[in-house]
């Protein structure tokens, strides 16, 4: 039983059950023989133990066998030692390949990853070398300590989740569930509104005499184009409906191709003689701040943003997941201590027409059984967080609860945080909103190309954080579920935005929010080729938290 890397060491123990300490693993590997010493740190373990740590390994080789002084971490290591491929490469052979790569490789970082033009230089993502690099490549590796130890210090760790609703839906369904949803939508948005404009109720507007100066906040209700090419906006608060009709003259274009229905605007101009209509000056979405200031970790610590695994597909890419997993054992990758993992863990099962032609796995528990097993290949002591997507075993409609207990039985690794979709996780200081995404489908249908596209998908994230919701529009192909509580509006505006679903690979800054999609680990299926989607599979962006810099590292 050869065992050329950490990654396969851990996944042989996990085939007999056991999780393993980092250090255990890496002692496995710097032993002559590593299968033997394997086989004598099983025999020899407790049998209660549900873990190998050091000591095990140490008590069955003996020390003469794995001396420390072999352990690779921190400074002092061999940057070759127990490193994916490519680890010891000329840096100047990381030449990026795939579509993502052809997008992002030569190009100003702040511009090609998706900075808005014209933003301020100092939030674009400009990390002073290719934003894509092949697996295992660099040299940049950093620690806080000066004699060679690592920095990774679980006691130093921080993670908190925050609007987590499992085990808290309300809804039952009826009609009135939907207005307490819409009722609450409103009231925490306007609130975000009401200090750029004077507004007034639906029924004061009303009662206002003709030619006032006017501001209303509502929900979108209808948008329609009339005959004269103006734009007719009618707007709902919690007393009534109010019309607006902005003119085609007044330079509003661009802001209304971007309004959907049910999202929260503002709208301040005149009223007609008759006070029967607001003619708009201007609109306001709630959006971020320009001045938003983001935390930042006071060490230097690395998050893996990844999603869309999708284990039990016939296209899931398990070498390009095996080199990832590899990597994460290797000195390099000593900084990321946290995976954040956005949904879609496995295929599913009739998701699609057709979809159990394009099944390994076609059973839903057998998948999951399957992902769990490739999630114990990720060093034991990482923090991992996941939420659920549209392809796993939990209710479709928005919010989704973190899955029921017989699956979180199943994928109980590394005491993984399984929380709901959406959910805000904040990393010692860094606030991440995590959003499986599929409301990016209607975004990117609904505005114009230059707006929102599947090839950049940050761009449609900026969209819903200057909505400050996850899913605004109701009754399309997002489906939302009614709660007490509108669990998708962005209340608090996030540090770092992280989405997956679309399977592409794009990122940027908004405001000063860094917009992350991670794309996938999955090849292109037929039914993506019959709809024309040319994932960016087996990239794994990586983010430094301390700085908020971020490289993309490729392993497919």
């Amino acid at each position: 039983m050869p065992l050329e890397s950490n990654a396969r060491i851990v996944k042989e123990l996990a085939r007999r059950g056991y999780n393993a300490e980092r250090e255990a693993v890496t002692l496995l590997a710097s032993a002559p023989d590593s299968a033997a010493a394997l086989e004598s740190a099983v025999d020899r373990a407790p049998d209660d133990a549900l873990r190998i740590t050091a000591d095990h390994v140490r008590t069955a080789v003996g020390s003469d066998d794995v001396a420390d002084s072999e352990i690779t971490t921190g400074a002092d290591a061999d940057p070759g030692a127990n490193a994916a491929p490519g680890a010891n490469a000329d840096p100047g052979a990381n030449a990026d390949s795939g579509a993502a790569a052809d997008r992002h490789a030569d190009a100003d970082p702040g511009a090609d990853s998706g900075a808005p033009t014209g933003s301020n230089p100092d939030s674009a993502l400009d990390t002073g070398r290719s934003p894509v690099e092949t697996e295992g490549s660099g040299d940049d590796v950093r620690t806080d300590s000066t004699d060679g130890r690592s920095d990774r210090d679980a006691d130093r760790r921080e993670l908190e989740v925050g609007n987590d609703m499992t085990g808290r839906s309300t809804g039952t369904g009826e009609y009135a569930d939907f207005v307490r949803t819409f009722r609450d939508r409103y009231e925490r948005l306007s609130k975000v509104l009401r200090g750029r404009v004077n507004h007034r109720p639906a029924e004061a507007i009303a009662d206002m005499p003709g030619g006032s100066d006017a501001a209303m906040i509502g929900l979108v209700n209808d948008i329609r184009s009339t005959k004269s090419g103006h734009w007719l906006v009618e707007l709902e608060d919690t007393t009534g409906t109010f019309p607006a009709l902005v003119m085609k003259d007044k330079g509003l274009a661009d802001v209304v191709d971007e309004i959907l229905m049910d999202e929260c605007v503002a709208v301040e101009g005149t009223l007609a003689d008759d006070s029967g209509i607001l003619f708009a000056d201007s609109l306001h979405f709630p959006d971020v701040p320009r001045t938003h200031r983001t935390g930042a970790a006071d060490r230097h610590v690395q998050a893996a943003l990844i999603s869309d695994v999708h284990v039990g597909s016939d296209e899931f890419m398990a070498d390009a997941w095996h080199r990832f997993t590899d990597w994460l054992h290797t000195p390099e990758a000593e900084p990321v201590e946290y995976i954040l993992l956005a949904g879609d863990m496995v295929e599913g099962v009739g998701v699609y027409p057709d979809q159990d032609e394009e099944l390994e796995i076609v059973d839903i528990y057998d998948q999951y059984e399957a992902f769990s097993e490739h999630l114990k290949e990720v060093p034991a002591d990482t923090e991992v967080v996941m939420i659920p997507g549209n392809h796993d075993a939990v209710r479709l409609a928005e919010p989704q609860p973190g899955f029921n207990d017989e699956i979180r039985d199943i994928m109980d690794v590394h005491d993984a945080q399984i929380v709901s979709n959406p959910a805000t996780v904040s990393v010692e200081g860094v606030d991440v909103l995590m959003y499986h995404g599929v409301s990016l489908d209607e975004v990117i249908a609904e505005l114009p190309e230059e707006k929102a596209s599947y090839d950049e998908p940050h761009k449609a994230m900026y969209q819903l954080l200057k909505k400050r919701h996850v899913a605004p529009q109701f009754g399309g192909h997002t489906r939302v579920a009614p709660e007490e509580r509108d669990y998708l509006v962005i209340e608090n505006v996030p540090d770092v935005f992280h989405t997956g679903h679309v399977h592409k690979l794009g990122w940027g800054k908004y405001h000063n929010v860094l917009a992350v999609n991670s794309g996938c680990w999955q090849a292109q299926t037929d039914f993506q080729k019959s709809v024309n989607i040319d994932p960016d599979a087996g990239y794994a962006p990586i983010l430094d938290l301390d700085t908020l810099e971020m490289t993309v590292r490729k392993f497919s």
